[in-house]
């Protein structure tokens, strides 16, 4: 099993480690894309128009910028400190247990738009670029990235995704893939049960999956196993389009 996370937004304040190796981040296949993107990113980061450019907020885009422009000294810190968005606090990496972290380093992958993927053991440091944004001059970050993840990736199981979409568009995997979506359920006016997509409660429940699928020591090898897994660890769950996708439903 091949579990795939987007990073987030939200991430650490500051390393405390050795500045950033290139040639000592997993997946050394995605070097010359990396080095690509972390010369176009400086580049930009030097323009007037930065901000705009790399669709930063206005309250963080300075710190952002700044951050940007020293990421080749600045301090690193591990991918499993580094993002702390509501999938990430979720997936609550320090409370599992020993088998269930060396699993975790081993078995999942996290996508970025600067770095291409990481394990939960690269050190980098705090940056902010979206896999959704273009980036001059390399054009969309999910175009770029997708050849050089389509050679560097290649499970030989199957893969659990929880990618938000900007991410999904920039690997799609060869091995069987099970993307993980989130739905609500509640009774509408006529008490007929009704179906919404949720957003931030998806990005928990997507976490908290991840969490017990590592702690509980699974390893489904096909979408049917990984269905009982789940329904097994508590969940309301059912395959779709043929096993390429678990809705998971989280009753109001």
């Amino acid at each position: 099993m091949l579990i795939v996370l987007p990073p987030s937004e939200g991430k650490a304040s500051d390393g405390d480690g050795p500045p950033l190796r290139l040639e000592e981040l997993s997946f050394p296949e995605l070097r010359p894309a990396r080095e690509r993107a972390l010369a176009a990113l400086e580049r930009v980061c030097r323009r007037e128009d930065a901000a705009h450019v790399l669709a930063l907020p206005r309250t963080q885009a300075q710190e952002a910028l700044r951050r940007n422009r020293e990421l080749r000294r600045a301090p690193t810190l591990p991918a499993s400190r580094l993002y702390t968005g509501v999938l990430h606090e979720n997936l609550a990496l320090e409370s599992l247990n020993a088998d269930a972290r060396r699993a975790a380093e081993e078995q999942i992958v996290i996508l970025s738009g600067l770095w291409g993927a990481l394990r939960l053991t690269d050190r980098v440091p705090p940056y902010r670029l979206a896999m959704g944004l273009a980036l001059p001059p390399l054009g969309a970050l999910a175009a770029f990235w997708r050849p050089a993840l389509a050679r560097a990736l290649r499970p030989a199981g199957l893969v659990v995704d929880m990618r938000s979409a900007p991410y999904a568009a920039a690997w799609r995997p060869a091995a069987p893939c099970t993307a993980v979506r989130v739905l609500r359920q509640r009774s509408g006016p006529d008490g007929t049960p009704r179906r919404t997509v949720v957003s931030h409660a998806a990005k928990a429940t997507r976490g908290k999956i991840a969490h017990d699928l590592l702690n509980a020591g699974v390893d489904p090898a096909s979408p049917e196993e990984l269905l009982k897994a789940v329904r097994d660890l508590g969940y309301t769950a059912e395959l779709a389009d043929g096993g390429g996708r678990l809705d998971v439903v989280l009753h109001a």
